[in-house]
């Protein structure tokens, strides 16, 4: 039988320690809501990153600022390796729950930056949150995690 070579088991064993280490993501909803007043004259934009290369999730951009002004070009440098779920809230904007990749589960990494939030905000790790609630007021984002 082929498990009884020492090196099948070796690479066998070497390969269930792999597996147990990879982390995909977990989340399965977004949902936004604005809590700005709908005459409020604030529009503002949130991004849901997914991320499917763990080197890029390590050196992903750690400020609001340094996401938004490099965003475009990003994004056309890492190609595949990431896709973004943009949500653009306009003024009397009340709620939504996003669109979210096909590829959702295989992302190492899932961060929200959003434009609202002050400019040396770092980006909110929800790898692990499953279902996001995203609410919105004037003061900036508030992230949790439903369940």
């Amino acid at each position: 039988m082929a498990l009884q070579n020492p090196i099948t088991k070796g690479i066998l064993a070497s390969l269930v320690i792999f597996c147990m280490h990879l982390n995909f993501a977990a989340v399965n909803s977004v949902s936004v809501r604005s809590r700005l007043d709908p005459n409020a004259i604030l529009i503002t934009e949130i991004d849901i990153i997914f991320v499917y290369d763990a080197e890029l999730a390590n050196n992903f951009p750690n400020k609001k600022s340094a996401w938004y002004s490099r965003k475009r070009a990003f994004t056309r440098e890492v190609g595949e390796a990431v896709e973004i779920v943009n949500i653009f809230i306009p003024q009397g904007f009340d709620s939504v729950n996003a669109t979210l990749p096909a590829r959702k589960d295989e992302a190492v990494k899932v961060f929200i930056f959003a434009y609202h939030d002050d400019s040396q905000a770092a980006p909110i790790d929800i790898t692990e949150f499953g279902d996001v609630f995203v609410e919105i007021d004037q003061f900036g984002i508030r992230v949790s995690k439903l369940r």
